[in-house]
């Protein structure tokens, strides 16, 4: 009710968009091949792209789709290229963006691309004979990629003008929508209501604990009906079927930024931690139990780390000299980006690989049948 009252402008606005494209006012269009969707109605900390990275490994995994060539669509957020651009592996973050760049470094052999233009990057994902006469991708540097028989949209629930043949939305446990309101006034992009309108919805970073009787009371929060935690679904008011699935969050071992890192200092007992991420706290928690964090740099989400960010962070270090520097995964990313960085910087420099999955391997089993199910 507040977010009516107070942002009112902001909440209209989003209403008639929506009303727009469900009544048919807006053109909608599909893609010539299967699409995934994977997004959230929030300003970032669901974990889009490490579930990205668990939907690849589910479907390289499954026999339908081990063989096919499978592609990843993203916006590039914060890149300074422009157009259609392939993805490659020896790239950077500045080229291309930090969350294609991590997914392409995760999966070498995976097509990934950006494009501001959803719609115009699956045709030429699908097409891709079109780059070589089409004007809109005179800016792509690589243009010899095979023809995709499947893309993942990362982060596109809000591109309503291309209709994805499955769509997922994320939900953070640790601040749940039914609990948050519209920006500024929370971290709400969009109605909290959209999520409705998901085929798919995964509740993120839950503890592994979690019980069926607490799964069933946030499919309650979320609007779904008699939800049966053994089959993962429940029932909408409007009577439609809609899946829920509840994943969480676990890190890997420190590994180097750069090739000249020292494997040493992982063994150091103090930790100077920095981040742009939309939220470090679950890293601090988990960083925490292995060393004393002396200090935390708090960066903005994507973050272009600038000289004096580093120099300031390179200060800290010679304060504690035998303390490891950290970073999170999608940040280094963009660390790799800063040039002339100093050698007794770079061989302290780590970051902590993030992985998700489900909270049971019955989950899994029957995310990957439904996923199945679904492209059909």
């Amino acid at each position: 009710m507040i977010d009516k009252i107070l942002l009112f402008p902001y909440w209209a606005a989003l209403k008639i968009r929506h009303f727009m494209f469900d009544h048919g006012l807006r053109k909608v269009r599909s893609a010539d091949v299967p699409t995934i969707c994977v997004g959230n109605v929030t300003v970032g900390g669901t974990g889009k792209t490490p579930h990205t990275e668990m939907l690849l490994r589910t479907l390289l995994q499954d026999s339908v789709w081990a063989d096919k060539n499978i592609a990843v669509l993203s916006r590039g957020y914060k890149r300074k290229t422009r157009g259609f651009q392939q993805v490659t592996a020896d790239g950077t973050a500045r080229e291309y963006g930090d969350e294609p760049m991590q997914i392409k470094k995760k999966f070498p052999f995976i097509t990934v691309a950006v494009d501001k233009s959803r719609a115009e990057g699956c045709d030429f994902l699908s097409h891709p004979d079109k780059l070589q006469t089409s004007k809109k991708a005179r800016r792509c540097k690589d243009k010899n990629l095979p023809a995709a028989d499947l893309i993942i949209l990362d982060d596109a629930y809000q591109h309503r003008s291309l209709k994805p043949t499955v769509s997922i939305v994320l939900v953070n446990h640790e601040r749940p929508v039914f609990n948050d309101h519209l920006m500024p006034l929370g971290r709400l992009r969009d109605l909290p209501e959209r999520i409705g309108a998901a085929d798919i919805i995964i509740v993120s970073k839950c503890p592994q604990d979690m019980n069926a009787w607490q799964k069933c009371t946030w499919a309650e929060a979320l609007g779904v009906e008699h939800y049966d935690a053994s089959l993962c679904q429940g029932i909408r008011k409007d009577g439609r079927r809609q899946f829920i699935f509840f994943t969480t969050i676990t890190y890997d071992s420190p590994e180097a930024v750069f090739p000249e890192g020292d494997p040493r200092y992982v063994y150091a007992k103090r930790l100077i931690l920095f981040s742009g991420i939309a939220n470090d706290l679950p890293l601090r928690h988990y960083l925490s139990s292995s060393y004393k964090i002396v200090r935390h740099f708090d960066f903005p989400d994507h973050h272009r780390f600038s000289w004096s960010d580093m120099m300031s962070i390179r200060e800290e270090a010679n304060a504690f000299p035998t303390s490891v520097v950290m970073t999170t995964e999608k940040d280094c990313q963009r660390v790799r980006d800063c040039k002339k960085l100093p050698d007794n910087l770079k061989q302290r420099m780590f970051y902590t690989p993030i992985k998700t999955s489900f909270l049971s391997e019955a989950e899994q089993t029957v995310f990957a049948a439904t996923l199945n199910g679904l492209l059909k």
